[in-house]
């Protein structure tokens, strides 16, 4: 049993945190990577609790099956999002409901008392608070038209099976051991967590599967070398509380600081290098560097719609001051960009064409600036101009947290007044996504000419 359940916490801590490193900002991967942590720390509690026969862990347990659940309803409410839900009201209409199904649940949990024992009413509030909304919202994001289309496969059959297994997670049925439908539950689990994988890549433009199989390669090595120690102990000796406790706990932290390796050697280099900021900058973008050449794809602009040709040009300025964002960003690929790099002479590397493309972007953006209106504007002619190149290029964070105008100059200055005092943040998403589209299709226009 403990191999069984070992396997399966290796697979789910891995996916959770593989999700949660790839952009820890992003709702639906921060949501995805804490249902799938979450379920891992079930799986291990739930072996601790069959080895160690402690009572009060079947009570805790009870309460943390649910959270996985309620993870993916709120994951699966993301994903049905359109540019039309993405903000305003329909943000606290989802808030509102996850926060119903996790009161639902976690009451039905109090009900319940525990993952073993009769069969109680509680039960049934806890599978029918977390299935019930959760095949709804799968519906909707359907409806919704979630791409890319085999994100949607992956979200029906493995949201079917995951709302059918959750009876027998939360109900003591007796049917099976819990280790075992622990096991099969998380292969829904996973499924889910690549479909979010695939889906973060569409939305990205980027490659899924050279990182995810570098990471997975690289968590399977660890969790040998650092499992199998125990397993050689359990071997000898049985299946004992601690050593079944030290098993999860050296799974846990093993693949934790393979798969976030980045960030701790930045936290490292914070204190080996805390007179030297120049040196940990230029290492933190090698290492950011290094993590985007995986996700690069091939040949990324073959078939690319107007759509996403737009999107892909959204993210790009999004990601204007990130050379690492941008290197794996597919525009890297455009034809104006061979162009560039062989007229100046420079070599045909992954850097250089992040660096052209930033080159090129602020070029298109300096495109809509009004001709011989000043320095400075706010009629609906500067709006395009002023909402890409004073936060892009400027570096005007108007709304960040305690942000002020100090370091600007006069004109950026005068901008982030006008942000601060008469531009909602809301409307500002608008006018950019509004340029954007203008930068793509110029972009678009200029990549037809080049293959014609």
């Amino acid at each position: 049993m403990a191999a069984l359940s070992a396997v399966v916490f290796a697979l789910s801590w891995w996916l959770g945190l593989y999700l949660l490193i790839r952009n820890p900002r992003k709702p639906v991967l921060a949501l995805a990577a804490a249902g799938l942590t979450s379920f891992a720390v079930v799986v291990a509690l739930d072996a601790v609790r069959v080895v160690s026969g402690a009572e009060v862990l079947g009570r805790i347990e009870i309460y943390l099956v649910a959270l996985p659940g309620i993870a993916w309803f709120a994951v699966l409410l993301e994903l049905s999002r359109t540019p039309d839900h993405a903000r305003g009201r329909g943000r606290l209409a989802e808030l509102i409901a996850v926060t119903g199904v996790a009161a639902a649940a976690l009451g039905g949990a109090a009900l319940a008392g525990s993952v073993e024992g009769p069969l109680r009413t509680g039960h049934w509030v806890m599978f029918a608070a977390v299935s019930v909304p959760t095949l709804a919202a799968m519906v909707l994001a359907v409806r919704r038209g979630v791409k890319p289309v085999p994100v949607v496969g992956f979200l029906v059959v493995a949201t079917l099976f995951f709302a059918l297994g959750n009876a027998i997670l939360v109900i003591p049925l007796g049917l099976v051991p819990s280790w075992l439908a622990l096991a099969s539950t998380g292969f829904d689990v996973a499924l889910l967590g690549v479909a979010v994988a695939i889906w973060d890549a569409f939305d990205e433009g980027q490659a899924l599967r050279a990182d995810m199989r570098r990471s997975f390669v690289a968590t399977a090595v660890v969790a040998l070398l650092f499992g199998g120690q125990v397993f050689v102990g359990m071997a000898f000796t049985g299946e004992r509380t601690a050593l079944v406790v030290l098993m999860f706990t050296s799974l846990a932290l093993a693949i934790a600081i393979n798969v976030l390796a980045d960030p701790l050697a930045g936290v490292l280099d914070r204190l080996a290098f805390s007179r030297s900021p120049d040196l940990r900058a230029d290492r933190a973008v090698l290492r950011r560097t290094e993590a985007a050449l995986p996700r690069r794809a091939a040949n990324p602009l073959d078939d690319v719609d107007d759509e996403t040709f737009a999107r892909l040009t959204r993210r790009a300025l999004g990601h204007y001051g990130d050379l690492a964002k941008l290197m794996a960003n597919p525009l890297t690929a455009l034809p104006v960009i061979d162009d560039r790099l062989a007229a100046r002479g420079a070599p045909d590397q992954p850097l250089e064409r992040a660096n052209e493309l930033r080159a090129l972007l602020a070029e298109r953006i300096a495109r809509l600036k009004p001709r011989d209106a000043g320095d400075f504007g706010t009629t609906e002619q500067w709006r395009h101009y002023n909402s890409l190149y004073f936060p892009y290029v400027a570096g005007v964070r108007a709304y960040a947290q305690n942000a002020t105008p100090a370091g600007l100059d006069p004109v950026a200055r005068q901008a982030w007044q006008w942000f601060v005092t008469e531009v909602p943040q809301r409307s500002l998403h608008n006018w950019q996504t509004a340029a954007a589209r203008v930068i793509a299709a110029d972009l678009r226009s200029d990549l037809v000419s080049a293959r014609d």
